[in-house]
């Protein structure tokens, strides 16, 4: 059960303020498309403030890092390619360590394919024999060729091909509502193939790892920021780091209660988190 009370939280505010490294999701949690979440930037500001970091932990895989700096420059937040840590990026990092000579069939946007190319990684389109890995990401450009694609590769019985998605999300919030995402479109082939991917974004705690190595901060100054319960509260609590939920996206008040996640911290947005910091 999610054991978040109003009491626990006010119990724990004072350890609250203590946090200097803020690892946020995006999607739901500071934007919605395009519109920044208000309190975003009076959040950002105090952890400027405090000397801590704000990192973005975004499972979102249709767009490359250089993507996500001119978005956030469009939405006025300044932000650097070292502040995002996508898992695009960390499935990039993988792909480079345990299938740097693989032949690699990708289902993804043409932004996250062509950042795959550029650091060297063998990777295609096309049904080939010679097609060791299929990788599935969030593609905002779908097509049902790529579906049927994937589906060959996976059900071909000749060879033993590896299934790697780039995170497990089922839904994408925007302005008007959802989209699916990843894990949706995972699902679909699963429904096609019999078989399930290993997902590599959240929730596993690689992201919060590498963000938190990349930075210095202890688990103990980490806050996981999210609106997904198996996603980003999941990938914090895997990490050892405390988590705030908040309810600007997929999560509602009401599943914090049937959570089998442990959540620390909720707040119905992030304007509410900022207030309890410098309240």
């Amino acid at each position: 059960m999610g054991n978040i009370t109003n009491r626990h939280m006010n119990e724990h505010l004072e350890h609250l303020k203590r946090k200097k490294l803020f690892l946020f999701d995006i999607d739901g949690t500071i934007a919605l498309s395009e519109d920044v979440i208000p309190g975003t930037m009076d959040l950002l500001e105090y952890i400027r403030r405090i000397g801590g970091r704000a990192i973005y932990i975004t499972n979102n895989s249709s767009k490359s890092t250089a993507d996500y700096v001119e978005k956030f420059a469009r939405m006025g937040i300044e932000a650097v390619a070292d502040d995002f840590v996508t898992a695009g990026s960390y499935t990039l990092s993988y792909l480079k360590t345990h299938h740097a000579g693989d032949r690699i069939f990708v289902m993804a946007t043409d932004s996250y394919f062509e950042e795959l190319a550029k650091n060297g990684l063998s990777v295609t389109t096309e049904v080939t024999d010679d097609v060791d890995v299929v990788l599935t990401a969030f593609d905002t450009e779908l097509t049902y060729e790529k579906i049927e694609n994937a589906c060959r590769l996976l059900m071909d019985t000749g060879k033993e091909r590896s299934w790697l998605a780039t995170n497990a999300d089922l839904r994408c919030p925007v302005d008007f509502g959802m989209i699916p995402d990843c894990g949706s479109i995972c699902n679909m082939l699963s429904a096609a193939t019999d078989r399930k991917p290993q997902y590599l974004g959240k929730p596993s705690p690689g992201l919060v790892d590498f963000s938190m190595e990349i930075t210095g901060f202890s688990k103990e100054e980490t806050l996981v920021v999210g609106d997904r319960i198996y996603t980003d509260i999941a990938c914090g609590e895997n990490a050892g780091v405390e988590t705030c939920l908040v309810f600007t996206g997929e999560a509602k008040e009401q599943d914090v209660a049937t959570s089998e996640n442990r959540i620390d911290f909720c707040f119905p947005s992030v304007r509410e988190l900022y207030e309890s910091m410098v309240g």
